[in-house]
């Protein structure tokens, strides 16, 4: 077996949030026959096996992971035309700079987003009016089930928002291994956003400028992890912008004034989690303990320096229920609990 296996490994140092205990084995593969290999491990182990990307998007127990975790760390881009392949242990931002640089438009309102390649689709991740599924045409994947590498489309993945099959309906199914996408060569960059668009006003930027300016509006937010930013150590937005129906909205808009909203799919509304946790009585800045909430965005939750999942999670849970009392939403976290006991 080429694949090594090491025990007791730290995981706190391999996420955004820096904080969780080790993992009881670990194992990074690079190449595909690892990662069989690696749940060959798992299985004779009788253990439990837990995908890591690159740490973006997960809070992990002070106790750790008491089974295998595989970071899947798979290196390659390669395009043809305007389709660009890339393994799932690239790291995201750089991909955009290759797509961005190389005059492809179609992810660099994704600009910024920390974490790897093969996170994109799990999660569908967007930002700034744009999503990986507008541009996803094939995810290479190991099929735990079957034990053999599959490809699916874009159809196959079934996204929505913020969703995927592989955070829902075969959450422990497939590993994503490879993400291919089709943009547009020479094509304008997605202006859309309202803070996009008032940055530019009435002004036509290229691919480079938008991919600047995004990352400047995310860095004003903290949502760029920089080593001089007290805000730095988070998971980005904490929570998902629910969707509510037509009624529910205009419930709450006679009960507490206009709230801002977006249109979503199937007649549904979208309001911004950051408003909802703000009219909760949540600033920017709440501290509790050494977990707070970002001085520069409400979404985010933040290690301060020192603090414990324990802390993480007790402030996730007292906004979902300050919130959900007063507006009968529920939040859902965006993150990725690992190694916490169910309830």
């Amino acid at each position: 077996m080429s694949l090594v296996i090491r025990e007791k490994v730290p995981l706190a140092p391999l996420t955004t949030l820096g904080v969780g205990g080790p993992a009881r084995y670990f194992a990074s593969a690079s190449t595909e026959d690892e990662v069989v290999e690696a749940f060959e491990f798992a299985r004779k182990k009788s253990v439990e096996v837990f995908i890591l990307g690159g740490g973006s998007n997960i809070l992990v127990s002070d106790a750790g992971f008491d089974g295998l975790v595989i970071q899947v760390a798979l290196k390659g881009i390669s395009a043809e035309d305007s389709s660009v392949a890339a393994a799932a242990g690239e790291d995201w931002d750089q991909f955009v700079e290759y797509c961005v640089t190389n005059d492809l438009s179609g992810v660099e309102c994704l600009s910024g987003i920390p974490g790897f390649v093969g996170g994109t689709p799990v999660q569908n991740v967007g930002a700034y009016s744009q999503e990986v599924s507008e541009t996803i045409t094939n995810v290479r994947c190991f099929d735990r089930e079957q034990k053999t590498f599959v490809d699916l489309s874009n159809r196959d993945c079934e996204f929505t928002y913020r969703k995927s099959i592989f955070n829902s309906s075969h959450r422990k199914r497939y590993v994503v291994l490879a993400v291919t996408y089709e943009l547009t060569r020479g094509g304008k960059p997605k202006i859309a956003y309202k803070d996009i668009r008032d940055h530019f006003g009435s002004q036509e930027p290229t691919l480079q400028e938008a991919r600047d300016a995004v990352l400047q509006i995310r860095r004003a937010k903290s949502m760029v992890i920089a080593a001089d930013d007290p805000n730095r150590r988070s998971a980005g937005s904490f929570f998902k912008n629910p969707l509510v129906s037509k009624e529910r909205y205009d419930e709450i808009a006679a009960e507490f004034g206009s709230a801002p909203h977006f249109p979503a799919n199937d007649g549904l509304v979208k309001i911004p989690a950051a408003w909802l946790i703000e009219q909760s009585g949540f600033a920017k800045g709440h501290i509790h303990g050494n977990a707070g909430i970002s001085t520069n965005h409400t979404l985010a939750i933040i290690n301060r320096g020192g603090a414990t999942s324990d802390e993480l999670v007790t402030l996730k849970s007292e906004i979902q229920a300050v919130v959900e009392a007063k507006f009968r939403i529920l939040l859902q976290p965006e993150p990725v609990l690992v190694g916490f006991r169910e309830k």
